[in-house]
């Protein structure tokens, strides 16, 4: 019986930069849930200031008024603990921060990948999306290229555009996250787009925000497995069963206690006691909600060397993949869980315009 253990066969000649991170697929793969742990924030230690990451910075650029921020002339592979104690912290406050030209970082190899991306938090391993051959499981390995097609093909036939949080099944779900560009196709395309969960839930009326606020939802990853399957039949990757949660809709986030929507299209399925109807009406107007919320989001354009990270209880993301099938894009992705989701509480002394001057400006009290 041949083998199903598939690494994409690639030729020498423009093969990939970093063939050491080419993705590696191997059906009968199994692998453990991290478990359940204590999580200690690091963003909880920083100094507010960030003297430790701002003093070296040359340049800041903010993407957006809600969500985004770009570090020049920092090289993530020169930063201190405490100087990531503080990348933790501005990541919270603005929801991705990006870097680039970050090849000492993209040459420094796993363990030293891993030990940066790990300092915020234990790493996930993922069910489905394969890592390395030789590197750690921890590694999501993101390749799409004429070689390889399983990406486009999860994606055939519907709309790329799907704002989500990965992995919010997870009993503890993901915090910070890192997001590396080893090759990009010419041009333009393949941009994220990343979108304040914060500003989201703040731009609805304070009436409609209580009554989200100790609602919960069912977060599931049954669809995404069973695509895997119908795509990819006996070479489909299954390496742990279907992880279900229940979580506030409305969490609070540990670090900067704000309040943050956290619904999402990929894996929010229903709201717990709402029957059928009104479980689908209530997500899908989230999820509209936060996609269509071009004035809370803001979008990152790659080049290799590209290193983005993001606080995934503060932001949500989405990918275009707009650039042409068979041009080769190379990433990875480190994810680091975090804290079991905080549900938000009602604020008594809300008056419907105590937390928003506009409001009260425009006279929508």
């Amino acid at each position: 019986m041949p083998s199903t253990v598939e690494t994409p066969e690639i030729s020498a000649k423009n093969g990939p930069l970093y063939p050491d991170y080419i993705p590696h697929y191997d059906p009968l793969e199994k692998v453990e849930m991290v478990g359940a742990f204590e999580h200690h924030d690091v963003g909880l230690r920083a100094d507010p200031s960030k003297p430790n990451l701002l003093g070296a910075t040359k340049k800041v650029v903010e993407l957006s008024p809600h969500v985004g921020t770009e570090l020049h002339g920092v090289q993530l592979t020169d930063l201190s603990p405490e100087a990531l104690d503080e990348l933790a912290l501005l990541t919270a406050e603005r929801g991705c921060v990006v870097f680039r030209d970050q090849h000492e970082f993209l040459d420094s190899g796993f363990e030293a990948q891993k030990k940066i991306a790990g300092h915020f938090g234990p790493l996930h391993v993922h069910g489905w999306m394969p890592h390395a051959e030789k590197g750690p499981a921890e590694f999501v390995i993101v390749y799409d290229s004429k070689d390889d097609l399983r990406l486009r093909r999860f994606w055939a036939r519907k709309n790329p555009i799907q704002f989500h949080v990965d992995q919010s099944p997870e009993a503890q779900p993901p915090g910070m996250t890192l997001f590396a560009v080893i090759e990009q196709p010419e041009g333009v395309g393949g941009d994220t787009i990343f979108a304040s969960t914060h500003r989201a839930f703040m731009k609805l009326s304070p009436k409609f925000r209580s009554r989200l606020e100790g609602l919960k939802a069912v977060h599931t990853t049954a669809s995404q497995l069973s695509r895997e399957v119908s795509d990819n039949k006996d070479k489909a990757m299954v390496r742990r069963p279907v992880t279900t949660s229940i979580h506030p809709v409305v969490t609070v986030h540990p670090v900067t206690g704000q309040k943050n929507l956290f619904v999402n299209s990929s894996y929010a399925k229903s709201i717990v006691g709402f029957d059928d109807e009104e479980s689908d009406y209530l997500l899908k107007f989230l999820f509209n909600h936060i996609a269509s919320g071009h004035d809370f989001s803001c979008r990152v354009r790659y080049e290799p060397g590209t290193v983005v990270l993001w606080d995934q209880r503060s932001c949500q993301h989405s990918q275009t993949l707009d650039y042409p099938a068979g041009k080769r894009r190379h990433a990875f992705r480190l994810t680091s869980l975090a804290n079991v989701p905080i549900p938000s509480k009602i604020d008594e002394d809300d008056d419907g315009c105590h937390l928003e001057e506009d409001r009260e400006m425009l006279g929508l009290c």
